[in-house]
């Protein structure tokens, strides 16, 4: 049954905001922002078995796709664009998608959420398939341009999931793999920036970075493909080689430079 009033739409517990004084507006952001963990703990099982599935597919060469509007889609992308730097991967194997496209990253692009088509148009560009796996992301979980998405793939036998936080929504009766982290009303009523937001990125962070743990991406504690872009990320990769292998400084940073990586230079040492 489609929910014709999301949960994060419902009035605010506080009123009168203008009245308060910085600290008290503060406190009761942050009083609010601490209920978000719990709602998200509610969901590991439901996060646990889409983590699976993205993961069997991924041993196979699939890709993940992230669809969203707004600040939702935003978090998508970051998400995404997070993944080649942190686990050395290929910018081809988490892709996140926004309604409205790059423009919509930094404006707001009218109604571009509201199109039940596009997202499977965007998605066609990249040419996906049944080896992947689609998310889709929607505070409210009625956004037509992820549910259309959700909708297509689904009916060409693409296994989909969804992060929204809403009971009872269309997007999460559309999806196989529902993640409804409930974060109740917003602070600012209908602000899904705030509550709905935290919840969602931090649902995307256990979902990509269990992942590539599960795909062997991650050693011990270490993110030992990490893109080595700055000079802050060169000294962690010396340190990590350090650490790994009881050598001094000198010797690892002449590891990672020869080998470029912390795996290969860890590895090459061993072989010697």
């Amino acid at each position: 049954m489609e929910n014709n009033n999301p949960d994060t739409e419902k009035t605010s517990n506080y009123n009168d905001l203008e009245k308060m004084s910085t600290a008290t507006l503060l406190s009761n952001i942050n009083k609010e922002d601490k209920t978000v963990p719990e709602s998200v703990e509610k969901q590991i099982p439901a996060i646990e078995m889409l983590v699976e599935e993205i993961v069997s597919k991924m041993e196979l060469g699939g890709r993940l796709f992230y669809i969203g509007a707004g600040t939702s889609g935003r978090l998508g992308v970051l998400d995404a664009s997070e993944c080649p730097p942190t686990f050395g991967v290929s910018d081809q194997m988490v892709i996140g998608l926004i309604a409205g496209g790059d423009t919509a990253l930094r404006n707001a692009v009218e109604n571009a959420e509201d199109d039940t088509e596009q997202a499977w148009k965007d998605l066609q560009q990249y040419q996906i398939s049944e080896k992947d796996v689609l998310v889709g992301i929607a505070a409210s979980g009625t956004t037509p341009y992820v549910i259309g998405g959700i909708k297509e793939a689904r009916k060409k036998g693409i296994i989909t999931g969804c992060v929204t936080c809403s009971s009872g929504s269309p997007l999460a009766e559309a999806s196989e793999f529902p993640v409804e982290v409930v974060t109740g009303p917003e602070f600012v009523t209908g602000s899904t920036r705030m509550k709905a937001g935290t919840a969602q990125k931090l649902v995307l962070n256990m979902i990509s970075t269990s992942v590539m743990i599960k795909l062997g991406r991650v050693k011990g504690n270490k993110m030992v493909d990490m893109q080595l872009s700055n000079k802050k990320l060169v000294g962690r990769g010396i340190r990590m080689i350090m650490e790994e292998l009881g050598i001094e400084e000198n010797e690892a940073a002449r590891l990672l430079q020869e080998y470029g990586s912390v795996r290969e230079a860890v590895l090459a040492y061993r072989k010697t």
